[in-house]
């Protein structure tokens, strides 16, 4: 990535970060725990990945990235919320996220459920809030809920994830996988690209958008596959060669360390490809190609 792209990465980032912080900022008398516990998993890092692909669709559609940095939080509230119910026992059972102890680790598994049901709901709060007071129109903001429920329901992110539990000590075949995958990873990918146009109102490019958020997410899913095998504790901040403790089907499994990395590449040029329809798309190529060659 050029100098430049890094700087622009860093802004995103430091300004979603800000804004996240803004808006968990609240710990209102006698439910000081549950606050604690959304800021701590929300602040503890992460690649900011899905605000930034909101903002920088947005932008390239015409539309100014830093009057809907609220909104791009949103769905970094819903991944957040995503990952805290991941590491619960009864789901992955991590005990570490991000270098440091899992929410129910630190807070206790009833005040982990609850953060991240509080911030699955504060997400929509947000965009509800930004139709109020003027930013976006009633009609964007119903456009926005419909694309974000959508990817987090049965349709998506959460149907993912029952395949995904279901799927345990299976074998189960490519197209499975690349369906579980698709709705578990994919899904939020997919609703961060198109929510980015729809601010914009350019609606003509939901659809590449669509499809670039479709090669840039498979390929998101094999390298985290390929870094659960080769990666360690230090990069990732979290346990490793857990997927194969769980006897989960990964990328990997099917089609072997090499395969795996041939696909994340092929669906990475496939990504910059669809990218091109857009205009200045230049640091959100350099973002996709770095994102196959990442370390955490």
């Amino acid at each position: 990535m050029t100098e430049r792209s890094r700087i622009t990465l860093e802004v995103y980032c430091d300004n979603v970060n800000k804004a996240l912080a803004r808006l968990t900022e609240d710990k209102p008398p006698l439910r000081e725990s549950v606050a604690e516990a959304m800021g701590y998993s929300l602040m503890a890092g992460g690649k900011r990945l899905r605000p930034v692909l909101m903002m920088e669709f947005c932008r390239m559609c015409g539309g100014n990235a830093a009057d809907i940095i609220d909104i791009a939080c949103s769905i970094e509230l819903i991944h957040t919320f995503s990952l805290i119910h991941d590491d619960l026992p009864c789901m992955d059972d991590d005990d570490y996220r991000r270098g440091r102890p899992s929410c129910h680790k630190q807070f206790g598994e009833a005040t982990a459920l609850l953060a991240g049901d509080a911030l699955n709901t504060l997400a929509f709060e947000v965009i509800a809030d930004a139709a109020t007071e003027g930013t976006i129109s009633a009609q964007t903001a119903v456009m926005l809920v419909s694309v974000l429920s959508k990817a987090i329901g049965v349709h998506g992110m959460i149907g993912g994830q029952v395949i995904d539990i279901e799927s345990e000590n299976k074998d189960i075949s490519l197209e499975e996988l690349m369906i579980l995958q698709r709705h578990k990873t994919g899904a939020l990918i997919e609703a961060a690209c198109v929510m980015g146009v729809v601010l914009a109102g350019k609606y003509d490019m939901i659809q590449a958008a669509a499809e670039y958020a479709d090669a840039m997410g498979r390929a998101f899913q094999i390298v985290d596959d390929i870094l659960d095998v080769t990666g360690s504790f230090e990069e990732l901040g979290k346990p490793i060669g857990s997927d194969s403790e769980q006897n989960k089907s990964t990328f990997v499994t099917a089609l072997g360390l090499e395969g795996a990395k041939q696909e994340a590449e092929r669906l990475t040029e496939l990504a910059v490809m669809k990218l091109k329809q857009f205009d200045d798309c230049g640091f959100l190529c350099e973002l996709t190609e770095d994102m196959l060659g990442r370390r955490s």
